[in-house]
């Protein structure tokens, strides 16, 4: 009997940058509202770089979903495949997870255990600089077009995605509760109380230094 595809699906970015924890929030919507066979694992990567090696080398079917600046309009979604992904990931690094993942690939490739399908959703990111932030609404409304390419991909390898029931609760978060998207954005205080793009006290006027 043919083994089952080791099915892995990873969520990339940090949450705390706005737009740049798109990939975590997909992965954590997947599992809050799917089910799937056991040879699925959901995996948040955050930032961990190449502590996700171990990861990418036992997958036979890899699917990643991250934020990617590719000079799109904002909340354009990008579906790449197989080897174009860590040339299309390399095109414009925007960060330094992006780098540190770019790095697991390239060895995943070096080692020769490297997937045999590999697919990325990419999102087009709209701020990045807004630090504490969560989703800019543009790219909060890609959310669901990108969990429905998701899902299309893994059912096409056999990893059985069921909707949850409304009512289900026998499942366990992938989000740590104080960053559950929610609670994150709600518990979030105002811009008067939270230095978010620069503290005005270390900041030249404009034009002071030109």
């Amino acid at each position: 009997m043919t083994a089952a595809p080791r099915i892995v699906v990873l969520g990339i970015g940090n949450l705390l940058w706005a737009d740049e924890g798109f990939g975590v929030r997909c992965v954590e919507a997947l599992a809050a509202g799917w089910s799937f066979a056991p040879n699925v694992q959901l995996v948040d990567g955050g930032t961990q770089g190449l502590y996700l090696l171990p990861q990418v080398q036992a997958a036979t079917h890899l699917l990643i979903l991250d934020a990617v600046d590719y000079g799109l309009a904002p909340g354009t979604l990008t579906l790449v495949e197989d080897e174009e992904v860590p040339r299309f990931l390399g095109a414009k690094k925007m960060s330094l997870h992006q780098t540190g993942f770019q790095e697991v690939l390239a060895l995943a490739q070096f080692t020769g255990q490297w997937p045999q399908r590999v697919v990325l959703v990419g999102c087009q990111p709209a701020e990045l600089e807004d630090f504490g932030g969560s989703l800019t609404p543009t790219v909060k409304a890609a959310l669901d077009p990108a969990l429905a390419a998701a899902l299309a991909h893994l059912r096409d390898w056999g990893a059985c995605p069921q909707a949850r029931p409304a009512n289900d609760t026998d499942t366990e978060s992938l989000a740590i509760p104080v960053l559950a998207m929610g609670t994150y954005e709600t518990g979030r205080p105002p811009a008067e109380a939270a230095c978010r793009v620069g503290d005005e006290r270390f900041m030249p006027p404009a034009g002071a230094l030109a």
